[in-house]
């Protein structure tokens, strides 16, 4: 009886039992290699559509993830476990972690918008969030910059994103507008020629957009000039300080005085005598 009854106690529970532990490794190990192979694949078309790489990996990264949970709550059906209760305790999970991590939420969600809006990539130099610097990093949470200073900043994509973002990057030429103050006496035609001509001879100035100098105002030092140079947005700060350097050299060159300002005074009217009035 004892060999008996073992008998249909391994053919009633323990052999199905096994088959189910062993049907579920199989589809565990063979849809890993297929999750793994669908994943590749998506990187790679991803990929050759040039999307920036961080939204790739974004994308393969929750597609894996997805996968993967689809995987397990097939394998618990192939056992014979209920996946209600686990697809509710997983929906509970996730609104107890959307409550508590809002604020992280609010980043990510920040973060995927800035990969596929795509106002800056790494590489570009910008000005956000009360910071101006290189892009070096696109987080999930979080944006890394490096300023001019050699400072790394490290700033929310929420606040990132729901700030005015200025890229200088973005095109492929840049302006610079500067000013020259020339005082009184000094002739303004002859010092547009000069600056134009000084400002021509600058490296890496674009002839197209040509630079120009043109009367900006009249105030009461003199005559105050633009001048307006077209770079490459490479060399952008090369000829920004060039051009500074070539109107201090060309004023002093020239020997033009430094402006002063002027001031009239107005002498007050005089005051005619009173009439004496008649009797």
């Amino acid at each position: 009886m004892d060999l008996l009854n073992l008998g249909q106690l391994v053919n009633s529970y323990l052999v199905p039992f096994g088959l189910k532990v062993g049907i579920a490794i199989v589809i565990w190990v063979v849809g890993g290699i297929a999750i793994n192979t669908i994943v590749k694949i998506m990187r790679r078309v991803l990929t050759a559509r040039a999307l920036e790489p961080t939204l790739v990996n974004y994308a393969t990264s929750a597609a894996h993830v997805a996968l993967r949970v689809l995987l397990i709550m097939a394998i618990l059906e192939i056992c014979g476990i209920p996946t209600t209760s686990f697809a509710a305790l997983i929906g509970a999970v996730g609104v107890a972690i959307g409550v508590a991590w809002s604020g992280l939420l609010s980043n990510f969600a920040a973060g995927i918008f800035l990969v596929m809006l795509r106002p800056f990539k790494v590489g570009d130099y910008i000005n956000a969030a009360g910071q101006t610097g290189t892009v070096t990093q696109i987080g999930l949470f979080v944006t890394t910059m490096l300023t001019d200073n050699n400072v790394r900043v490290i700033i929310g994509n929420n606040k990132l994103f729901s700030d005015t973002i200025t890229n200088y990057s973005a095109n492929p030429v840049r302006r610079a507008d500067l000013r020259c103050q020339i005082a009184y006496g000094v002739d303004p035609a002859q010092a547009i020629a000069l600056l134009l001509a000084r400002v021509r001879a600058i490296p890496n100035v674009l002839d197209n957009p040509a630079p120009g100098v043109a009367i900006l105002e009249f105030n009461a030092s003199g005559t105050m000039l633009a001048i307006r140079v077209n770079a490459l947005t490479a060399n952008f700060g090369q000829v920004y300080n060039d051009t500074n350097n070539a109107i201090a050299e060309t004023c002093a060159a020239a020997g033009w005085p430094a402006p002063a300002t002027y001031q009239v005074s107005v002498a007050p009217a005089a005051v005619p005598p009173a009439v004496p009035a008649r009797s």
